[in-house]
Order: structure tokens, then C-alpha cells, then sequence
């Protein structure tokens, strides 16, 4: 496919709100049709990863957690997170299913990328199959309330096509690997 270059033009740009998580960009541009306006965007600080690990039956993982933003439950695969260029997005994915569910892969497979909503941010995540699966104690971080639930991953599907998933890293990770196992 054709790459189509940049039609914005930035004229100004100042960080209008930081914390150790993102930092929010006002921008001020011409737009493409060549009139002023304005543009914010959240600058994530982290990489996120997601992980959908699956056993020798077909079982997975998934994770339910209060999600402050939205202000609900959601059902979600184990994901966290990595500070840009401090560690990579398969070292923390590692880390975070150890953390979150307990589990170690010994085999892993990167499935894909998502920009989480590229309108408003510029986060990424990438997501990965762990197979080959070994149980140990988990140890989530002292934010995080989490029910852990095993489910087959066609049941995981049907809870996307449900609508009873709705994390954007987990939708696409749930798909992807049900498609790669040739379940879809």
C-alpha cells in the first residue's frame, strides 16, 4: 500500500500535563485542508505488551480487574507494561505473566502490534503467544485487585464477539492467536 506523506503542519507544540505514565502535547497546526487548529496527544512513556498464553488443551488465561478510566470491570489477557528503552517488549511480557497469572513459557511468539487509539495517543503494544507452560506462585503489583479465571480460548472468543472483552490489546491478541491455532 501507498504511504501518504504528513498533510499537518505543526507550528507549536508544549507539554501541558506529565506524570510517570504519559505526558499530554498541545499542539497548534495547520490542519490538512490548510486552516488553524488545535491537536492534543498523549505521549505514552511505556510500551505495553499483552499475552495470551495457551496450553497443551487449549486453555488460557484471563485477567478481571476494576479499570479506573472507564470506570468498570473488564475482563482482560495478563498485559503490562515497559519503559521505552529500558527493557524490551518480550522481557516484560516474561515478567508480567509471571507477575499477574504465575505462569513461565517456555516458548513464545510474537503475534502482533496494535496502536491502542492512534486518534488521541501514540501507544503501542505488541502481544504474544506463551506455550509449553510451567505454575508458580503469582505476585501482582499492590495496585492491582485481580481475579484470574482459565477458560478455553474458543470461550475467550465468544466473550470478545460478546462483547464481555473490550481491552484493545486483548480483542486483537485473542483473535490473532485464535487464527494462528486455526480456531477462527
Amino acid at each position: 500500500m501507498e504511504i501518504e506523506a504528513n498533510p499537518w503542519q505543526i507550528l507549536k507544540k508544549e507539554t501541558t500535563y506529565e506524570n510517570n505514565w504519559i505526558k499530554v502535547i498541545h499542539h497548534d497546526v495547520l490542519k490538512p485542508n490548510h486552516e488553524h487548529g488545535v491537536y492534543g496527544v498523549v505521549d505514552f512513556k511505556n510500551i505495553a505488551v499483552g499475552i495470551v498464553p495457551l496450553d497443551e488443551f487449549g486453555f488460557t488465561w484471563l485477567v478481571g480487574q476494576y479499570r479506573f478510566p472507564i470506570e468498570q470491570y473488564s475482563w482482560e489477557i495478563p498485559e503490562g507494561g515497559c519503559l521505552k528503552g529500558l527493557e524490551s517488549p518480550l522481557k516484560a511480557a516474561k515478567r508480567e505473566l509471571k507477575e499477574e497469572v504465575g505462569l513461565v513459557a517456555e516458548n513464545w511468539t510474537e503475534i502482533g502490534s496494535i496502536h491502542t487509539s492512534n486518534s488521541v495517543c501514540n501507544e503501542i503494544g505488541y502481544y504474544y503467544l506463551a506455550e509449553n507452560l510451567s505454575q508458580f506462585a503469582s505476585s501482582p503489583e499492590d495496585t492491582e485487585v485481580l481475579k484470574i479465571i482459565k477458560i478455553h480460548l474458543k470461550k475467550a472468543v465468544e466473550m470478545v464477539f460478546n462483547n464481555e472483552i473490550t481491552d484493545s490489546i486483548s480483542i486483537a491478541a485473542i483473535l490473532k492467536v485464535a487464527k494462528y491455532k486455526q480456531l477462527l
